[in-house]
């Protein structure tokens, strides 16, 4: 059925203007709800937290705002709330503001209106069109937000400066009857915050310089980083207090649901012929949750699931690079990649002050190592490797360089004994390609050296335990810098 294409041929369908676009989402949010239909599709790990406590939100027709450290999802949540809105409204053609043709606010519409009647042509908005989302950041304007005089506007088209035709509409009029997304809320002006009480409270938006009041419909939703409460700027109590409910975002609590959402984001469908094991992921993801617990870093700030999904990628990357240079298929990540991998980790944790001494990149490797030494003890805890570390011990080395092709490392690797015999638990079959046995067996030699059950030389040759090592001489000269410290002080 073709919708309508003008207010007449609309007045024959509707009776008068929809319904307010807090009761429109809380309308198809019973329904979703009724019908069991996912409620916000791509959103993983939240299902038991955050998304319950939004829906309350939407049901509740609040203004919201998420709060959550970097890489927490906010603005994609946000984004997502679209699927809320109807499928299309219609709007007068033409109008900054998408007026309701039963109920228009801006006067251009209604003088319009009255002129044209049944004749004036409608648009439909889908739900993409009736959401606006602005980054706040310190040089935004009220002009931005709320609107102001067109002094050009008013000069071409002969009206009073005073005339509401000579109005330049802001963002938020322009979401009228749609969501309103403010991400990074504190980093906005004190005296722009205060711009948006009415909105929050009275429902309307005043645009400087008329004597006009706008009733904008409009969902607001924010999102703010709780460390920028106080290293950026600060939400204004007053405006605190209007924003309905605050909802807390948070990071995967578990493996498997960092695991999905790495999956889900990381850009691993390539061209080449690519296998990704299921224990490289989750050595990847196990990096992540090692660094937000870990001490050396600031957990203030955050360590965001951007992360390893880049990591993943830089990994992935580097196999495929090896797999084209050695002529070998499929490309197979394996942890060496996962060390290649180091400018994508470097730069997306802030260091505390023993971080800072030890350098980033060493503390960088040690989450790799422990990460390693956690995923190693799922999948082999119960082995016995005592013929491998005897290997090692009775004086035998192993070097894999991060190139070298996957038969090379096939062949050392048979010098081992046993060290392959294990890895069907890893999900490889002797039957297998090579690259997949070689990233298999490279796996249980780091995950060896994770649990220090092996050494591993300055150019990663496997050796004997009691060999010395570069983490353990760099956390000795962290407890040297310690005592020294303590004597300064």
């Amino acid at each position: 059925m073709s919708r309508p294409r003008t207010v007449g041929e609309l007045r024959r369908t509707v009776s008068g203007p929809g319904v307010s676009v807090k009761e429109e989402m809380r309308r198809n949010l019973l329904r979703k709800l009724s019908a069991g239909e996912p409620l916000f599709p791509g959103i993983l790990g939240y299902d038991d937290s955050v998304i319950p406590q939004v829906t309350n939100a939407v049901l509740s027709r609040h203004n919201m705002i998420l709060l959550g450290l970097r890489g927490q999802a906010k603005s994609r949540l946000l984004r997502s709330l679209t699927g809320l809105l109807d499928p299309g409204i219609p709007a007068v053609a033409g109008c900054e503001i998408g007026d309701d043709p039963f109920a228009p606010l801006c006067r251009s519409c209604r003088d319009r209106l009255a002129k044209e009647g049944d004749d004036t042509p409608l648009v439909w908005l889908g739900p993409e069109d009736r959401y606006v989302e602005k980054l706040a950041t310190p040089d935004v304007t009220i002009a931005d937000i709320i609107g102001d005089v067109d002094p050009i506007r008013a000069a071409r088209g002969g009206f009073d400066l005073g005339s509401e035709l000579t109005m330049h509409y802001g963002l938020l009029p322009r979401a009228h009857r749609g969501i309103f997304a403010l991400n990074e809320l504190p980093d906005l002006a004190g005296r722009i915050q205060v711009g948006l009480f009415n909105v929050l409270q009275e429902g309307d938006v005043q645009i400087k310089g008329y004597p006009v009041r706008l009733p904008v419909d409009v969902c607001m939703v924010f999102t703010a980083n709780p460390e920028d409460y106080t290293a950026r700027g600060k939400i204004i109590t007053p405006l605190k207090d209007r924003i309905g409910s605050e909802v807390r975002t948070h990071y995967p609590t578990a493996l498997e649901h960092g695991v999905a959402i790495t999956q889900q984001e990381a850009w691993t469908d390539r061209d080449a012929d690519l296998h990704l094991p299921r224990y490289v992921r989750e050595v990847v993801e196990g990096i992540a949750f090692a660094a937000r617990r870990d001490k050396k870093i600031d957990g203030r700030s955050g360590v965001s699931q951007r992360l390893p999904i880049s990591a993943l990628e830089n990994a992935v990357s580097n196999a495929e690079r090896r797999s084209l240079l050695a002529g070998e298929s499929p490309a197979v990540p394996r942890i060496s990649d996962i060390y290649a991998a180091l400018p994508s980790l470097t730069g997306k944790f802030e260091l505390e002050y023993e971080g800072e001494l030890l350098g980033a990149e060493s503390v960088a490797r040690e989450l790799i190592r422990q990460a390693v030494g956690e995923v190693f003890s799922v999948y082999m805890g119960g082995v016995d490797f005592s013929p491998v570390v005897a290997f090692f011990e009775a004086g035998g080395t192993l070097r894999i360089r991060e190139d070298s092709p996957a038969s090379e490392v096939l062949g050392q690797l048979h010098q081992v004994p046993e060290v392959l015999e294990h890895v069907p638990l890893l999900g490889a079959k002797p039957e297998d390609p090579a690259p997949l046995l070689a990233a298999a067996g490279e796996f249980v030699l780091e995950g060896l050296w994770a649990q220090k059950k092996v050494g591993r030389s300055d150019d990663r040759g496997f050796v004997a335990a009691e060999r010395r090592e570069d983490t353990e001489l760099d956390l000795e000269r962290l407890e040297r810098l310690r005592k020294l410290r303590r004597q300064v002080n």
